[in-house]
């Protein structure tokens, strides 16, 4: 099916369902100038002394504190950024009352920078850090104008309230999520390529009417051509086609 016919039965499928959900990983943010993971440009595939994956960990927070927050400083942190279309149009179809919930993987808090409300973010926000020690919650700012370790007025250590490696997902966030895709008539898949668990088995838990695939690579995923659709192509351009077929 050509990509226009695509775009066309998107449209349809949207206006004839009235409880979408979003899933969305990395590839949502990339517009908004924020780099992916697992892309042959991603961050897992750049060089630095220990490997992403192991510098973002539990273990290696705990006992290499600097490090941890040289890297996160560096390569985890995106103030500036504005988001982009696919973040835009999720929240317009929230107002319309189309969307029910976004779920997402990113950590950069854009969805809500653009106006969606529900929001389920299962690995934590950058814009949120509290103490260690008597739980004072922090803004990012205070991260990024830390020298070093992030400190509270305590004494105690700043974290991230974000999930780390090694760390479990917040029940109440897994159960919400659940519960949105199991209810969902049609699901968006979008900017992920469902490789970290337990975060991509959620989607297992669809069972509704449509699923639609957004993503550059292609997924493995069994899809019934006459009621599913599959864009391997970023998310913004099919929004962009989307909203010039509205």
């Amino acid at each position: 099916m050509s990509e226009q016919k695509n775009i066309l039965k998107l449209k349809s499928m949207i206006e004839a369902s009235d409880n979408i959900v979003f899933f969305g990983g990395a590839g949502v943010s990339t517009e908004s100038g924020i780099p992916d993971f697992r892309s042959p440009d991603g961050l897992y595939n750049q060089k630095y002394k220990y490997p992403p994956e192991t510098i973002i960990s539990h273990s290696f927070y705990q006992r290499y504190p600097e490090e941890f927050y040289r890297f996160y400083k560096d390569k985890m942190l995106y103030p500036d950024a504005k988001p982009g279309i696919t973040h835009l149009a999720l929240a317009k179809l929230e107002k319309e009352g189309k969307l029910k919930a976004v779920i997402t993987q990113n950590i950069d808090g854009l969805h809500q920078k653009a106006g969606s409300c529900n929001v389920i973010e299962l690995h934590g926000s950058v814009l949120r850090n509290y103490c260690e020690r008597c739980h004072k919650f922090y803004g990012i700012d205070k991260i990024i104008d830390s020298e070093g370790v992030p400190m509270c007025e305590c004494g105690g250590r700043i974290k991230p309230d974000v999930v780390l490696y090694e760390e479990g997902l917040d029940d109440n966030n897994i159960t919400n999520a659940v519960n949105y895709i199991r209810h969902a008539d049609m699901l968006i898949i979008g900017g992920t390529s469902l490789g970290v668990y337990p975060a991509a088995g959620l989607v297992w838990e669809f069972a509704g009417k449509h699923l639609v695939v957004m993503n550059k690579e292609p997924l493995d995923f069994k899809l019934d051509m006459n009621k599913d659709i599959e864009f391997n192509c970023a998310m913004g351009d099919v929004f962009r086609a989307l909203d010039k077929n509205i």
